[in-house]
């Protein structure tokens, strides 16, 4: 269980209250999900319930996907709001740390714990795709950890807060018997699922932190106004964290949390507003 002061981002998704599979909180905006988890929707619109911790039933929607990597993205309603406490901070897993997971599929799973065995940048994951993963083994041998799927692989920062640093998407295979292995899970980290999405872009941002305006063309026009103002000040900076993320010396996740903060800033009509 999460303590008072932790974030309960972790969620499940429904179709017409019938469990789908987990995901969790990446923004205020979207749900990270395996994309496998999502098999049994059968919605034309890709229109998905998503139950809070707190079971507090909103709406969203499956608005990106990425079969090769199994991962998707489920943008919530725009008239729901989920307040920035909420989401968990992301960061990058410590080799030879340990590793817990806050989502159980139900109340008398399982919590999973262990530890993150190795970080490889060229998994190759049923989807296809190569990426970067965890491996991770499991304290709780339980033979078969589907439902799992989907769930966020938080890592404890040395005693700091933990922060989310994967997805989980699958077991690894038992090369004995050709059956799933009894406690080895592959987790996509959340710098690769950052990087398969454009909606953690800046004209999505923008989007996202755009405040309702009581009439279209009012407050729209005006945050409008101050996108085209400081626009060439956000690409800049965002010019300037990609660097960062390509030397290596800052986590794509941490830089999306930057974009969020800058894109808000800018709507705010806060960036680049103080003097010096």
């Amino acid at each position: 269980m999460t303590s008072a002061t932790d974030p309960d981002y972790w969620v499940d998704l429904c179709q017409d209250r019938q469990r789908l599979g987990g995901g969790f909180l990446l923004t205020p905006r979207y749900v990270l999900t395996a994309l496998h988890c999502l098999r049994g929707l059968s919605t034309p619109d890709r229109s998905v319930q998503i139950v809070l911790a707190d079971g507090t039933l909103i709406e969203g929607r499956v608005c990106r996907q990425d079969a090769s990597a199994d991962l998707a993205l489920i943008e919530i309603g725009a008239h729901h709001y989920v307040p920035l406490r909420m989401i968990r901070k992301a960061g990058r897993a410590l080799v030879g740390g340990r590793w817990e997971g806050p989502y159980r599929p139900a109340l008398d799973e399982a919590k999973l714990r262990g530890n993150i065995d190795a970080r490889s940048d060229d998994y190759a994951c049923q989807g296809g795709a190569a990426i970067e993963a965890l491996q991770l083994t499991v304290d709780q041998v339980l033979g078969d950890y589907s439902g799992y799927s989907g769930g966020p692989v938080e890592s404890d920062s040395q005693g700091h807060e933990p922060v989310v640093v994967g997805i989980l998407l699958e077991q690894g295979l038992d090369r004995a018997d050709g059956q799933r292995a009894a406690n080895v899970l592959f987790a996509a980290t959340i710098s690769e699922a950052v990087s398969r999405f454009d909606h953690l872009q800046l004209s999505h941002l923008i989007d996202v932190l755009r405040p309702p305006g009581p009439q279209a063309g009012t407050t729209g026009g005006a945050v409008e106004s101050v996108a085209v103002t400081n626009g060439a000040k956000l690409e800049e900076w965002f010019h300037r964290l990609k660097e960062w993320a390509d030397a290596g010396e800052m986590d794509p996740s941490q830089i999306a949390e930057l974009k969020f903060i800058a894109a808000r800033r800018a709507i705010e009509n806060d960036f680049g507003g103080g003097g010096g």
